[in-house]
């Protein structure tokens, strides 16, 4: 399973230039390409991206702030982000756009939830893999309001920014 983390390179490096430009589109080149190596030599690939409104983050940063035993998860970086906001949504944008495939999909999560989030994400999950024992009777299905396909969140970025610009 590949993660945002596994994006780096295409969204968090690239804003705090932690990359150069010609680093941050070699790897927007290569990485359907490598994915879909992986996919071809039978590996079964499931890209995840969790996605939560900005309050809702905001309110886990400060929950990490301010409570001794998850302080740890909480670094500078998040943080700046916080204010990036804006920054980050048009890379999710261009990341989705780009790396999103037949053959190595985005999926998408809703996690302002993170309890539904993660019953959904398992959902998803078994639905992607064949194991022993498996039922095939049990339905499995994901709810489409907390798991989209990256061309559903493309359309409702692009539709959210329409209503932005119209606003101002």
């Amino acid at each position: 399973m590949f993660d945002r983390s596994w994006y780096n390179r295409a969204m968090v490096e690239p804003i705090f230039n932690f990359c150069s430009d010609k680093e941050y589109e070699l790897f927007m080149k290569d990485v359907v390409p490598f994915e879909e190596s992986l996919v071809d030599n039978n590996t079964v690939l499931i890209k995840l991206y969790f996605s939560v409104k900005k309050e809702r983050q905001a309110e886990r940063f400060e929950q990490r702030r301010s409570d001794p035993l998850r302080q740890w998860k909480l670094s500078e970086i998040d943080l700046q982000a916080q204010s990036m906001w804006d920054q980050f949504t048009q890379k999710k944008y261009e990341m989705l756009l780009r790396t999103s495939k037949e053959k190595t999909p985005w999926h998408i999560i809703r996690s302002s939830d993170k309890h539904k989030a993660r019953l959904e994400t398992i959902k998803l999950i078994l639905n992607q893999i064949d194991y022993e024992g498996r039922c095939r009777s049990l339905e499995y299905k994901p709810d489409p309001k907390i798991v989209f396909s990256a061309q559903e969140e493309l359309k409702l970025m692009k539709e959210h920014e329409e209503q932005r610009l119209e606003n101002e």
